[in-house]
Parts: structure tokens; sequence; C-alpha cells
């Protein structure tokens, strides 16, 4: 299934549009967060995203950054290469922990509500002195899903800080709902295929620094994006998706979608089983 090409290795907006989609950010109302503050909840709900929220500590931090080194070892021997493990929780079962870790979902639980899936897992790994950028987009624009209802946790392997092009974000830019994009030139290198222009209409970027362990949280509305590494250091975040069980999902992306908090009323997502290896 991990293979399947209906889950595109990386994004790709071709035929999100067969499906009518509701792009619009929903506040956060919740008078009770298991976690996060009311505080934290507001600054979601203004900015669109949330940082440093430490999860693992450094010894746990490191047993992931020694897991992602085999991982991708391997990968690159197979001829893939450093982007190329996406939708990892249907491969690998250390994977799947990650996206149903207690912790982080007891996080997205208080900004996505009682039923929660979970069903994207990336990593976007930028080797030192990749010359590729991430340009401005918003997540939501590649993907077959009925609502605008998905947090990305971007969980740091490494450190990431200016220097080795941590992601970028526009604060308060999910506000305005979907923005028009025009398709990369080639020229650009970006690792996706979206580019929003002008997006710094929308204020100064926020430079999303993290430790390796912490994470942060954003709306798939927000505009973000991030530098070529050019730095000697290497630059790796898992990215992991979750979002309210009553969004629909398209092109069968419903069968990646692991129930981690509550109830699929319907049975829409498909809720594969951990997988036997690491």
């Amino acid at each position: 299934m991990a293979n399947d090409k209906k889950f595109d290795v990386i994004p790709d907006a071709s035929g999100v549009d067969d499906m009518e989609r509701r792009l619009r950010f929903h506040y956060v109302e919740n008078g009770s967060p298991a976690t996060l503050s009311r505080e934290q909840i507001e600054h979601y709900n203004r900015e669109g995203f949330l940082s440093n929220l430490r999860v693992f500590d450094q010894q746990g931090a490191g047993e992931i950054r020694e897991y992602f080194d085999a991982l991708l070892e391997r990968v690159l021997a197979s001829g893939g290469d450093a982007y190329s493990i996406s939708t990892a929780h249907l491969s690998y079962g250390r994977v799947w922990d990650l996206l149903t870790h207690p912790k982080i979902v007891t996080l997205v639980a208080d900004l996505l509500g009682p039923n929660v899936v979970a069903w994207g897992s990336h990593f976007f790994c930028k080797l030192a002195g990749d010359p590729k950028s991430v340009a401005w987009h918003q997540d939501a624009s590649y993907w077959p899903l009925s609502d605008s209802k998905t947090a990305t946790v971007w969980l740091a392997i490494d450190d990431a800080d200016v220097e080795n092009a941590c992601m970028r974000f526009l604060p308060g830019s999910h506000r305005h709902g979907h923005i028009e994009w025009r398709a990369s030139a080639p020229e650009e290198q970006n690792v996706l295929d979206q580019t929003i222009e002008n997006a710094e209409r929308f204020g100064a970027p926020y430079e999303n620094e993290l430790r390796a362990g912490e994470l942060s949280i954003h709306s798939d509305l927000l505009v973000h994006g991030s530098n070529a590494n050019l730095s000697n250091r290497r630059r790796c975040g898992l990215t992991l998706r979750y979002c309210s069980a009553d969004v629909r999902a398209g092109m069968d992306w419903n069968r990646k979608g692991v129930v981690v908090r509550g109830r699929d009323e319907t049975g829409h997502w498909g809720n594969p089983a951990r997988p036997e290896k690491d």
C-alpha cells in the first residue's frame, strides 16, 4: 500500500479539484484543553501555528535520529532520495508509533476535537548543501480532503535553525482562506510544485527554529516554506498529519488514515494496523 501511486511521495495537486472542498480556517473553541493552555489555543487561532513544544528529551530525540539515520541509509542504497520516505507509517512500525504517540495525539486533539485521524507521515530531509527550497505554499492546496481541518506536526529529527533552512511561517496567513498560486518553474528548484507569489504581503516571516525532539503544529492553510540548506549540517523533520474524523478524503487517501483519538462514526477511514517491520 505504501507504494500506491495515489499516495505520491511529493504532494501532487492533480485530481484534487475533482472533489468539492471547503477551504476556510476553523477556529478552535476548546474551553478545557488537556495539554495546551488557553493562551496557546488563542495563539494558534490568531497566528496559525504553535512552536517549540517539547515532546522527547535529549535521549529520546537521539534514539529517533539513530533510527532515521539507518532508515535513510537503506532508502538511499535502494535508489531513493532524502525526500522519498513518505506515507511511512504504512511501511514502518516505528513511524506508526510516532504518528500515534499519546503525547503528540493529545496536543493535536486539543486543536481538532475528540475524534482525530492521523493520515500522513513524511520525512522532509534537507541534506547539507541541498540547493532546493520549498516555495511559499499552503498544504491544503495539495490534498484531496473535503475540509481544511488538518494540523501538521513537524517533529525535529535534527536541530533546525536559520542556518540549515528551518521552516518559515507567515503568521496569520491562514485567516485569508485559500490563496491563489502558480505552478513552480524548474529554475526555482522547488521541492514541491506550487508557488504563492508576493507572499510577503501577508507580513514578516517567522523562523521556526526547533531543537531535536521539539515540534511545531501548523494549520493546513498557513503559508509556509523554507530556504535552501547551504550549511554543512543536515536538517530533517518528520511531518505528521492529523484531521478531524468528519473530513472526507478522495483519491483513496482514506485508506491510510489511522483513528488515533475517539471514533470514526461512519467508518470512512481505513484505520490500518501497525506494520510488523520497523
